[in-house]
């Protein structure tokens, strides 16, 4: 098996009720759900790094570069990276476009949810299960898992309309 390191970002899998406001945030703390999820899963191996709490529709390319350097200086050979699906697709091209050299010999999955860990009816742990088994199995290169559906970066894009992501 490959050692494998998730990379947080964000994102609705990562959000939580907003009494004040009625909506949706990040935790307060700076907290992410995901050691949960594993916890759930009984999934006790990959290592988790925080590297932004951020909705990624808010996303720049200072963010992206974080990300990709995050990539670039992990140890492991496969990672996971949790994110917001509102431009998942756009963060999943950069990375193919700018990792080089041994990070680029890495496999990168990014996923995500539609609806947040903590609503208790979210998608957010069936497709992080499904990235972590993708990252250990997939040839190197940058990948989306989402709805049970692989995706290489060009094709990953979000149905708005259908709630979902789709070919």
């Amino acid at each position: 098996m490959k050692d494998l390191r998730i990379l947080v970002t964000g994102g609705t899998i990562d959000k939580v009720h907003d009494t004040r406001t009625e909506g949706l945030s990040f935790s307060p703390d700076g907290a992410t759900h995901i050691p949960e999820m594993l916890r759930i899963g009984r999934c006790h191996f990959p290592a988790v790094q925080i590297v932004l709490l951020k909705d990624s529709l808010y996303f720049d390319d200072a963010d992206r570069k974080a990300i990709a350097d995050a990539v670039a200086n992990a140890e492991e050979e496969a990672l996971v990276i949790t994110h917001g699906t509102g431009t998942m697709g756009d963060t999943a091209r950069f990375l193919a476009d700018t990792l080089s050299g041994a990070a680029a010999e890495k496999t990168v999955v990014l996923t995500g949810a539609m609806r947040p860990f903590s609503l208790y009816t979210s998608d957010g742990e069936f497709n992080l299960g499904g990235a972590i088994t993708a990252a250990q199995i997939l040839p190197a290169g940058v990948w989306g898992v989402m709805n049970g559906r692989v995706f290489a970066a060009e094709a990953l894009k979000k149905d708005v309309e259908q709630g979902r992501f789709d070919t």
